[in-house]
């Protein structure tokens, strides 16, 4: 078991979400930095897909009540074991009675901790990822609160203190960001200058900033062509008939401010998508901190589908070095 001493701001158990539910309005939740997650669970010997502690901005205060191995990965939020400073992408063990805890991220948002064995909570609908709006899985639904008890899973013995991830695999954070766009389904709706605008700007990350959102500030109000509303849309020119939007989409309500959907969005709604950012950049926009800054850049979709590739390659040379 391990005991909460202290929750940080917004700790919650995650695995890489569940897949098959969006259709019905459930999100697929899990980490908003999936490779960093699945880096941590592979240096403790885990499956990628084991359950975790996704830690933000204000890491948690951990007491454990059995050995452990331990491995931190994503954002650079020192941990600390009993005052000593443990290397990150690095596993460690720990023994019963130990306090982990950790510093304020110098870069990036979030840290995922994996433990070997797993963080075992109840799979609901195929995972043990946390959704907060739906009090759905996790640990009761929730973000971690002070005197929670987090039970282990069986450990599968594979890991061993030691084992770091190589420099070519370890993630570079901060700095201004480049996230990859397709233009969307109503891209054309901006105007000349506004979409010429939205590609040049650089944006910065606005303290709203969330799991279910990501909202940008600090550049020119993105202006529509005017047009007749249809019957269904709102008054806004941003405002469109109900659609689906898939993670990453990009929307800018009232033309003043884009927010990109994360992984605890919503399904559907009746604001416009500019654009999508694509799957191999979504972790970047969940380690992204407020007043960071960031550009958007325009490419195909088959720019998107490699980068896709390559990025799912990083993540095969983590299980063969890794094997679970």
């Amino acid at each position: 078991m391990i005991k909460v001493l202290k929750p940080g701001l917004a700790t919650s158990v995650q695995d890489l979400g569940r897949e098959g539910y969006y259709h019905l309005g459930i999100p697929p939740s899990g980490a908003l930095d999936q490779y960093a997650l699945s880096a941590a669970n592979r240096l403790v010997g885990n499956p990628a897909n084991s359950a975790g502690l996704e830690c933000t901005l204000v890491g948690p205060e951990l007491q454990f009540e059995r050995d452990a191995l331990v491995a931190v990965c994503g954002a650079q939020m020192m941990p600390r074991l009993d005052g000593q400073p443990m290397h990150p992408d690095t596993a460690f063990a720990v023994k019963a009675g130990q306090v982990l805890r950790f510093d304020f991220p110098t870069a990036g948002a979030r840290a995922y901790l994996a433990v070997s064995g797993g963080i075992d909570v109840p799979v609901v609908l195929g995972s043990r990822a946390t959704y907060t709006l739906g009090a759905l899985g996790g640990f009761a639904g929730r973000c971690l609160m002070a005197g929670d008890r987090l039970a282990l899973g069986a450990e599968h013995g594979k890991g061993r203190p030691g084992a770091s991830l190589p420099m070519a695999l370890r993630q570079t954070l901060g700095g201004e960001v480049v996230l990859r766009v397709v233009p969307g389904l109503y891209y054309h709706r901006l105007s000349k200058t506004a979409a010429r605008d939205f590609f040049a700007d650089s944006w910065t990350v606005g303290s709203e900033a969330d799991r279910i959102g990501y909202r940008f500030k600090g550049s020119s109000a993105l202006s529509f062509e005017p047009r007749e509303q249809p019957f269904g849309a709102g008054s806004d020119p941003s405002n469109i008939v109900d659609s689906c939007y898939p993670i990453g989409s990009i929307q800018v309500p009232a033309g003043l401010e884009p927010i990109i959907l994360h992984r605890d969005a919503v399904s559907g709604g009746g604001y416009a998508m500019i654009g999508t950012v694509i799957s191999a950049d979504l972790d970047l926009v969940g380690q992204m901190q407020p007043n960071q800054k960031a550009r958007f850049v325009e490419v195909t979709l088959e720019q998107a589908l490699e980068a896709r590739r390559s990025w799912k390659k990083r993540l095969a040379c983590l299980e063969q070095l890794f094997p679970s």
